[in-house]
């Protein structure tokens, strides 16, 4: 400075040459930041490229090595995010390497780390999603269809609240919120709102311990403890619902069901046992009523010959001789028009044997006082 001053050199020529040289190197500066964001971006960019590259032809080499395809299809939904994800790292560290004002650097890399959590949330979705729908195709295998559209619908919701809500306090966390307070807020309304819907929460519970335990499924014929029985038509969080014989629907809330005695039909099959019980005449010939009532059920269609059907001499009746025919049908709804199928052979046949269905009688004794 004082040499430019002794060549002559006024005070405002001297400030404006040091403000040039100032400006000039705020420009190089920025100039230089800049450049190594750019190439900080560009290092992700290209990092994503080989990320793709290997998931999409060396990974898949040593999933195809396992069992189950489940890994594969994971690779393969969960493939395009993660070039993305990388992307957006790359973009996440590129602004906060640059000497943005305050203000502007936290909402510029705040956008950007929320569309970060906002691509894992995604990833994580995606994951949960392929595992849920496998899950789903081996319980129809194993169990037929049914639970997979109860279990898995809500399984799928609960993952996603779960994920949001983690998303949520991750964001929170980065901007420096109170988390606890939120937790403990969150605590104390879920208790208030247990206490005031425990009823609600208990059959939502019970629901779904139906969907895991499985003591019957959609299509079930069950007999209740008090003597309603049906046809299950869906087994809802809160209810079940029954189509009963005559048509009406009804429903039941799961904890009730959870705490009866419930009989299933269907279970562990369909096949079902019918029962004929008559009375026949005192002297009849026994053997001869027996093999009547194991032929006539044989000729109708639909009773099974494996296990074959069984007559047997109960009980001496008051005025009859009682036989129970028991019988064997495949499905569990052909029980009621087997069972008139037979009734109407079985008068053929004893007709034809002769063998009678007695009517009621009683003899009364008369004594006469000397």
């Amino acid at each position: 400075m004082w040499i430019l001053f002794s060549r002559g050199y006024s005070v405002n020529r001297i400030l404006d040459f040091y403000r040039l040289q100032e400006t000039d190197s705020l420009y190089l500066f920025w100039i230089k930041e800049i450049l190594i964001a750019v190439l900080i971006f560009v290092f992700f960019w290209w990092l994503s490229k080989v990320v793709r590259w290997i998931l999409i032809n060396i990974a898949p080499r040593f999933t195809s090595i396992t069992a189950t395809d489940l890994d594969d299809r994971i690779l393969k939904r969960i493939t395009p995010p993660i070039s993305l994800l990388v992307i957006f790292a790359g973009l996440y560290y590129s602004v906060s390497y640059l000497a943005l004002p305050q203000k502007v650097h936290l909402v510029t890399s705040g956008l950007v780390f929320i569309v970060n959590v906002a691509i894992l949330t995604n990833v994580a979705y995606r994951c949960t999603d392929e595992i849920l729908q496998w899950y789903a195709a081996r319980l129809v295998q194993r169990h037929g269809e049914g639970l997979d559209r109860q279990l898995v619908p809500l399984a799928e919701k609960l993952a996603t609240i779960f994920l949001i809500g983690t998303a949520l306090i991750i964001v929170l966390k980065h901007f420096n919120y109170d988390i606890l307070s939120l937790v403990t807020a969150l605590g104390i309304g879920s208790l208030a709102i247990g206490m005031a819907a425990k009823d609600t929460l208990a059959n939502m519970i019970s629901g779904f311990t139906l969907m895991i335990d499985r003591p019957f499924r959609i299509g079930d014929r069950i007999h209740l403890k008090d003597g309603n029985w049906g046809d299950v038509t869906d087994i809802g969080l809160r209810t079940t619902k029954i189509k009963t014989v005559d048509n009406t629907l009804l429903i039941i809330p799961n904890s009730d069901l959870c705490n009866t005695t419930v009989i299933n039909q269907a279970f562990p099959d369909i096949k079902a046992k019918g029962k004929i019980t008559v009375g026949v005449a005192y002297g009849s010939d026994i053997e001869l009523v027996k093999r009547t009532l194991v032929s006539a059920a044989l000729e109708v269609e639909g009773v099974l010959s494996d296990p074959a059907p069984e007559a047997f001499f109960t009980a001496f009746g008051d005025s009859a001789l009682n036989m129970a025919l028991f019988f064997w049908v495949a499905d569990y709804t052909k029980v009621f028009g087997t069972t008139d199928s037979i009734n109407e052979l079985i008068i053929k046949r004893f007709a034809e044997a002769g063998i009678v269905f007695p009517f009621p009688t009683r003899t009364i004794y008369l004594h006469k006082e000397e």
